[in-house]
């Protein structure tokens, strides 16, 4: 299974902020969508992830308000990416390595979405399920044994 079977199964919506963007404006539209994440554009270019551990930590450091912070000066400048070609079991190495639970999905400099640990557990269970069924269905179907043709 590859990410882009991911995304066909996702849907295509997807929330951008700019990084200077309030983070207050950021967490409301994340609770307001019940998404954990945002991909931080500018000029049209991804510079950047914001989740809700940064906006956790920025909570934790300035004791429980986020004030007038704008997003560049807590976002991920650094998110790791992925294309819509990657194989999910390297997904799931790459977000183990990273304890990264968003990944944009980036072909040839292009925001194609983003996938989260949730989406790739979800892709992952489906997929397991339908090869259960489709074992079961050969297995119900197994043909009987013949007696041997005696001589």
């Amino acid at each position: 299974m590859k990410v882009s079977d991911i995304l066909k199964l996702k849907g295509s919506t997807l929330f951008t902020v700019t990084p200077d963007t309030l983070l207050a404006e950021a967490a409301t539209t994340m609770a307001s969508h019940d998404i954990g994440s945002l991909v931080v554009m500018e000029f049209g270019e991804l510079v950047g992830m914001l989740t809700f551990r940064e906006i956790i930590l920025t909570l934790r450091e300035l004791g429980g308000t986020l004030g007038t912070t704008q997003i560049r000066k807590v976002m991920d400048d650094h998110p790791i990416t992925c294309t819509p070609e990657t194989d999910v079991n390297e997904i799931r190495r790459m977000m183990l390595e990273r304890h990264a639970r968003y990944l944009p999905v980036v072909e040839k400099n292009t925001l194609m979405g983003v996938i989260s640990f949730y989406d790739v557990a979800k892709a992952v269970v489906e997929e397991q399920g339908f090869e259960n069924r489709m074992l079961k269905a050969y297995i119900r179907d197994w043909p009987e044994e013949q007696e041997p043709v005696r001589n």
